[in-house]
């Protein structure tokens, strides 16, 4: 947890960047940046930066305040598609994390999903013997290994829109320690259980 309050202006470019995030579905890193040239200050030292916690607080703010009538059923749409993936993935252990898991995504957020491997090439063989088109490109993995990223395309009839899912292909023994939580008691990640009872609180 932060040890001070926010300063005003670490608030103004949080509160910026939640809008940036919500509107255009970027990520937290890119709309910190995005935010800092909105608001004229390149160059600030990286104690003014919001941090995660804030931005994220931020964004749920802006979501209650301008989007509380169409992101719960976008959300639900997308972790519809998520745990969909999830079960047909099954034999690789995959978790849900991101936008989706956390709670905040919109329509313009993708699924990223983690799948951790005994084979880092038996995901991709799954989908070519399923007939299902992917494109391949890369990411860090937490630990800074470079890994491939496949991903493709989902049909949504709720959104009435494709979904794109992302499967980051991470090693077995990369689970362990992947559930640990942060100092507010959550998870980054969640598999489909857990997936599961997330989207049935939320249909109470």
């Amino acid at each position: 947890m932060p040890s001070s309050a926010p300063s005003a202006l670490s608030a103004e470019i949080a509160a910026t960047a939640a809008r940036l995030v919500v509107e255009e579905g970027l990520e937290y890193g890119p709309a910190k940046q995005r935010a800092l040239k909105l608001l004229g200050q390149r160059g600030l030292p990286a104690r003014d930066l919001p941090d995660n916690d804030l931005l994220e607080a931020e964004v749920r703010a802006y979501l209650e305040l301008f989007c509380a009538d169409t992101q719960p059923l976008e959300l639900a749409a997308l972790r519809e598609v998520a745990l969909h993936w999830m079960e047909q993935l099954a034999e690789f252990r995959p978790h849900l994390s991101g936008a989706v898991w956390r709670g905040t995504a919109t329509r313009l957020n993708d699924v990223h999903l983690q799948l951790y491997c005994d084979d880092s090439k038996a995901a991709e063989i799954a989908l070519l013997n399923a007939g299902i088109g992917y494109d391949v490109g890369s990411t860090r993995s937490p630990n800074g290994r470079t890994i491939d990223v496949l991903s493709l395309a989902q049909p949504c009839a709720t959104l009435n829109e494709s979904v794109t899912v992302h499967l980051s292909i991470l090693d077995h023994d990369d689970l362990r320690g992947a559930l640990k939580r942060d100092a507010h008691g959550r998870s980054a990640r969640g598999d489909a259980a857990a997936l599961r009872q997330l989207m049935t609180k939320d249909a109470r």
